[in-house]
């Protein structure tokens, strides 16, 4: 068996802290336990990766809106957001961890986050 590494995938995860990424992907999605539309977004620099998922439904738009803002785009009421003004587009997030009880088994999981989306 043969298997395709294609530049960047060698990279580690981001260490914990502040640092200046670029959105290299996007990928669109549905949560695996009450199907709530996501699309998750790569940011990365020299130093490392984060893929980061950002839900759609009401109580993430806050969220949704200050990834958006931290990277210029501001968004209007009555008008759409495309997943596709992300791309390439850099921001300065804060990796950390994010401890919460997985919805299967009850047991807690501990995952990477980026959070606090500023102004590149």
């Amino acid at each position: 068996m043969k298997i395709q590494v294609e530049e960047g995938q060698d990279k580690g995860f981001l260490p914990d802290g502040r640092h200046t990424v670029e959105i290299t992907d996007i990928q669109e999605g549905t949560s695996e336990h009450q199907n709530v539309p996501f699309f998750a977004a790569r940011m990365e620099n020299e130093d490392g990766f984060i893929t980061q998922r950002f839900y759609t439904s009401p109580t993430a738009m806050p969220i949704l809106l200050s990834l958006y803002s931290a990277v210029g785009i501001h968004p209007e009421a009555g008008k759409d957001l495309d997943t596709k003004q992300l791309l390439g587009k850099k921001v300065s997030i804060e990796v950390g961890e994010h401890s919460y009880a997985d919805p299967a088994s009850g047991n807690e999981r501990s995952i990477k986050q980026a959070s606090g989306f500023r102004t590149a």
